[in-house]
């Protein structure tokens, strides 16, 4: 009885978080956004960086490829794969 009560208590669970990555996947993944809203969302994620002008360069050439810029000011770029895998000579990330 009890097993069957947490079986159900997981697959609610797990259904909230698949809800929810299918709802951020869709507002901030590859695709989500239209070349004209690429400053608008790179103003967004840089604004809290003291290197702002590079930020902004940077962040809005990966937009213009990738359409889309991942949620806050930093991180989360796995929910914008090609933001993420995007990478310098040097192997480090070219998107911020």
């Amino acid at each position: 009885m009890m097993s069957i009560k947490i079986h159900g208590m997981l697959a609610v669970i797990y259904s909230f978080v698949y809800l929810f990555h299918t709802i951020i996947t869709k507002r901030y993944g590859p695709g989500s956004l239209k070349r004209f809203q690429c400053p608008k969302e790179c103003d967004r994620r840089c604004s809290q960086t003291q290197y702002h002008n590079a930020c902004i360069l940077f962040c809005n050439k990966c937009c213009r490829k990738c359409l889309c810029v991942p949620p806050g000011y930093y991180g989360n770029k796995q929910v914008c794969s090609c933001y993420n895998n995007w990478k310098t000579q040097q192997g480090g990330p070219k998107c911020p």
